[in-house]
């Protein structure tokens, strides 16, 4: 990117253009009211053309071929209507065909098919969606992931409103109020991503992921029983789950704040229009996420109740 203001290295504040072509410039010797003159011709026709630039509405992002928030806002809301269209079809799919809970008379009639497959797919295009980003960005793709990761929400969703009604309400009134708050800080300014958040950000994260793993063995192999493993486990009688849930919802917060901090700046730097799709991503991979953890940490909470 050329350092700068931008709009002087325009090549329209370069060119000259039809009618606003200066006199020539005077023999030697011509008086200097002449020069004076045609440099306040030239200094209004430039006036004229800025005052008439700034008047003009702004370019959209289809105009101009680059990144803006308003652009990738829409591309986000886009992907989360096909995840909740989607998340509907893997809801009822869960309860064998009813909508409500209520409806479904035995838990043989719940199937967590919908769950695996949406979760499984999901899982594969977000990598591919990862590691392929840098050469090519493929909507195809995210559109992909989002039919999958709602077939994963809905299928999950409905299955926890089974056994603890009431509960996707709740989870999804929390989730709401962190993804408003963490927005409403970033846009004040007064939360930012910084080098040293990142990098304590990192390592929580592979720390995270390798409770899991060990958590995911020790249930498939009987040693953790029960619906969450390790998660049920208490210290001072308090679920492991509550406190690790409650840091884990920090962790994502602050990955929204890196997703929003990489729209800013993709839009600073003049990034091509489709990275608002990344962008949309980003924001998506995370919600989902935050969701799903504030979900396991209610249905943990109450069932220890």
């Amino acid at each position: 990117m050329a350092s700068g203001n931008f709009a002087f290295n325009n090549p329209a504040f370069q060119e000259q253009r039809p009618g606003l072509t200066p006199p020539a410039a005077p023999q030697p010797g011509a008086p200097t009211a002449y020069a004076a003159t045609s440099h306040q011709v030239t200094d209004a026709a430039v006036n004229a053309q800025l005052e008439g630039a700034f008047a003009a509405p702004a370019a959209a992002s289809h105009q101009t071929g680059r990144m803006t928030v308003e652009d990738t806002v829409a591309k986000t809301v886009g992907l989360f209507a096909i995840l909740l269209v989607t998340a509907v079809i893997g809801w009822v799919w869960t309860l064998g065909g009813a909508f409500s809970p209520d409806q479904v008379a035995r838990t043989s009639q719940i199937t967590i098919v919908p769950w695996i497959v949406g979760m499984l797919g999901g899982f594969v295009l977000a990598m591919v969606v990862s590691f392929t980003s840098r050469k090519k960005i493929r909507p195809a793709l995210i559109f992909g992931y989002a039919a999958f990761e709602g077939l994963f929400v809905g299928g999950i969703s409905a299955y926890f409103e089974f056994i603890w009604p009431g509960i996707v309400m709740q989870a999804t009134i929390a989730t709401f109020a962190v993804v408003g708050v963490t927005l409403a800080l970033f846009a004040s300014g007064k939360v930012r991503a910084s080098a040293r958040a990142n990098k304590i950000f990192l390592i929580a994260m592979v720390g995270y992921l390798v409770f899991g793993l060990i958590n995911l063995v020790l249930m498939w192999t009987g040693i953790a029983p029960g619906a969450f493993g390790l998660y049920s486990a208490k210290i001072a009688g308090i679920p492991i789950g509550l406190i690790i849930g409650v840091l884990v919802v920090i962790m994502a917060a602050y990955s929204l704040v890196q997703d929003f901090d990489q729209i800013q700046q993709g839009v600073r730097n003049g990034a091509p229009r489709e990275f608002g799709w990344l962008g949309g991503f980003g924001i998506m991979v995370t919600v989902v996420w935050l969701y799903i953890e504030i979900l396991r940490m209610i249905a943990i909470l109450r069932g220890n109740n």
